[in-house]
């Protein structure tokens, strides 16, 4: 089977910082992980793998730094990975991101055939916006099934348990076809010291916007119907008071005050 996931290299979530004039992140020396979920749709595509056999390919949408995070993939089941990168894809939301990946995964397509089954996370946890990977099926023309938990494949059919807010659906679609996956009942894989130093020595191909056809004015800023208009860190407000008396009795006497102040009680 040929398997492709989509994956994101994300800002650590305690460390997430914003340039008060583009209102895009900064990302120069901010760690970075790989988006959580994607690395579940990884698992769940080397599950499969396990089975039935063939390859999975991962690609990335990001700056230089995220062929870091794309080499992290290929130390728990990918085979080999691609980064999209090039400034005129900068500061992309989520329609022109799905349709860049889009590109890119047509230009992929070409050379190494059509995808069986693509994987997304269902969302990155820096924009929890759930969008690209439904944006991505459409641009693609493929059946789309959302929030899976569990994925199976067979004679070019593929069997998900979806997780929904009633409990699960299990729902086939013949393949060609996009999943993305949310948090399953198993972990991710842990890397061999020897996926590791293959890793490190493999080359990430680097995919610009002169290696696929795509239109530029629907890519980047210019091609982003939504805006960042505005972002700023909520002020913390103290509240509340604590009552320390002697005694319970002596506590309460305070509150029933304090509430009689505030005209409450």
């Amino acid at each position: 089977m040929n398997i492709l996931v989509c994956m994101k290299q994300v800002p650590d979530t305690t460390e997430i910082k914003i340039d008060p004039v583009t209102n895009t992140l900064i990302r120069a020396g901010v760690p970075s992980i790989v988006n959580p979920f994607d690395a579940y749709a990884l698992e769940m595509a080397a599950r499969i793998k396990d089975q039935t056999g063939g390859k999975i390919a991962v690609i990335s949408m990001g700056p230089a730094q995220a062929a870091a995070a794309l080499k992290e993939c290929l130390t728990v089941g990918a085979d080999e990975a691609y980064l999209i990168s090039d400034r005129a894809f900068g500061g992309s939301d989520t329609l022109a991101t799905s349709y860049i990946l889009s590109c890119g995964i047509k230009a992929l397509e070409e050379s190494a055939g059509k995808f069986d089954l693509i994987f997304c996370g269902k969302q990155a946890i820096d924009g929890d916006t759930a969008q690209v990977g439904p944006e991505l099926a459409e641009h693609l023309d493929y059946p789309q099934i959302t929030y899976a938990v569990e994925v199976t494949a067979k004679d070019g059919v593929v069997t998900v348990k979806r997780e929904t807010e009633a409990g699960y659906e299990i729902i086939e679609s013949p393949v060609p076809c996009l999943v993305t996956a949310t948090k399953p009942a198993f972990e991710p894989r842990l890397p061999s010291i020897k996926s590791k130093m293959a890793a490190n020595k493999a080359r990430i191909p680097v995919i610009t916007a002169e290696d696929i056809t795509i239109d530029l004015t629907m890519a980047g800023l210019k091609g982003s119907p939504t805006k960042v208009k505005k972002t700023f860190t909520p002020t913390l407000k103290k509240s509340g008071i604590r009552i320390t008396e002697d005694t319970a009795q002596a506590a309460a006497q305070r509150l029933f005050a304090l509430l009689s102040e505030a005209s409450l009680i």
